[in-house]
Parts: structure tokens; C-alpha cells; sequence
């Protein structure tokens, strides 16, 4: 058993990294499905529960810029176990900006709002509290609340959102006519080594239709 949402969300900025360009970040035209299944999350999600995207409205034109960010080109290390059982510090775990910071291009989106539709399923079938699950979702997305900010892609570019109630209509998109968007990630399979899963995302009027995980379109 399922039940849908719909949820609005935009913001100033996105950066929906193409894994085959991660060094010089270039964003897919939309928000992926994972990165909406995302939003959602930080929204409402329980271990019961998963999200499943069905829709993406794009709402507004798509719209590029570039940018140009400091970043770091390391991460830092890992404590072993015994140094976190004992409480000690090692200095060769720290990471020091100055020694490794760099600058990279990045080509983001700018200005953009999106309509989530989704719906909730349990991740056990004899289970039959999804009522429940559905009302937190509501109850919080109606006063904002969140477990964490959702983000576009970034933790920087933060995203604002609003459930649309049950009769709400959704707002017109300003892209017109068909639009191939290419292959775009749709998700990680996390039951087969987080291998990640591809759809080819045609816009029919600012709106795409997002296909099953494991549907026969969906290529490894």
C-alpha cells in the first residue's frame, strides 16, 4: 500500500553533480531523482519507510552560471579504534586549509523550483502504519520542520520547501514542448554494492516522468 505527496521546493542555487565530471563540477540540467528522494528525507524518513519518486516539475526555465569555490584537495583521516578507546589525538589527522586548498569551476543552476510527487511505501508488507508515517510527513512539512536542511546537491545550496495540499493545483512550468535531458543517475541500487542506476529523463512540458529502479528502462 502507497500513499502520495507532492512537495514544492526551490532555491537560488543547484549543483546536481555529473558523476562523469566530478573534478570540474557541471550540474545535470534537474534535480535528479535521488537527490528529490533526498529532500524528502530530510524532511520525514523512518528505517520502515522509503520514498519513490513518480514526478519532477519543473517549474521554472533552466537556467545556468559559474562559479568558482575554495575547496580542500584531501580528506582527513580516519582515527583507528584503539586511538578513539584510549581518547588520544594523533596529529597526522588533522587537515590543514592552507596546505590543501584549491580553487575549482563549477557550473551550477541558479534560480530554480521544482514539485516533488512521490509516494510512501513501507518496507515491510504486513505492516500497516503508513497513516502514521504520512501524517508526521504532513504535519512537519506544514510548519517547515526538517531533520536537516535539505539541500540541492551542496549542503551549500540550501532548499526551501512547501507541502501542496491534496487539492492544491500545481503551478504551471514555463518550459514548453519535449526535451531530451540524456541519461541522468535515477538512484544508487544499495542491495547490489551501491551500484548506481541511470534512466534516459525526457521533459514533456516541464514535466518528467520518473520509471521504477528496476524497471527495464533503467540501465546499470
Amino acid at each position: 500500500m502507497s500513499y502520495g505527496v507532492k512537495l514544492k521546493v526551490w532555491g537560488d542555487y543547484a549543483l546536481f553533480t555529473r558523476p562523469e565530471m566530478k573534478s570540474e563540477r557541471v550540474s545535470y540540467d534537474v534535480i535528479t531523482p535521488s537527490a528529490a528522494r533526498g529532500v524528502l528525507e530530510a524532511v520525514y524518513w523512518k528505517p520502515e519507510i522509503k520514498w519513490i519518486i513518480k514526478k519532477i516539475h519543473v517549474l521554472k526555465p533552466i537556467r545556468f552560471t559559474n562559479i568558482r569555490r575554495n575547496e580542500v584537495s584531501q580528506r582527513t583521516k580516519k582515527p583507528s579504534t584503539s586511538l578513539i578507546n584510549k581518547g588520544g589525538t594523533d596529529d597526522s589527522l588533522a587537515l590543514y586549509i592552507e596546505d590543501s586548498r584549491q580553487q575549482r569551476a563549477s557550473m551550477i543552476l541558479r534560480d530554480v523550483s521544482y514539485v516533488i510527487e512521490a509516494y510512501c511505501q513501507l518496507n515491510d508488507p504486513a505492516d500497516s502504519n503508513i497513516g502514521k508515517h504520512l501524517d508526521m510527513f504532513k504535519r512537519r512539512a506544514a510548519k517547515g520542520k526538517c531533520f536537516s536542511q535539505p539541500y540541492f546537491g551542496c549542503r551549500e545550496f540550501s532548499a526551501n520547501f512547501r507541502r501542496l495540499g491534496e487539492d492544491e493545483a500545481i503551478a504551471s512550468s514555463e518550459n514548453n514542448g519535449e526535451k531530451d535531458l540524456g541519461f541522468m543517475l535515477h538512484d544508487l541500487d544499495y542491495q547490489n554494492n551501491y551500484q548506481p542506476r541511470f534512466f534516459r529523463a525526457v521533459m514533456h512540458n516541464g514535466i518528467i516522468e520518473v520509471p521504477d529502479l528496476f524497471a527495464e528502462e533503467v540501465k546499470t
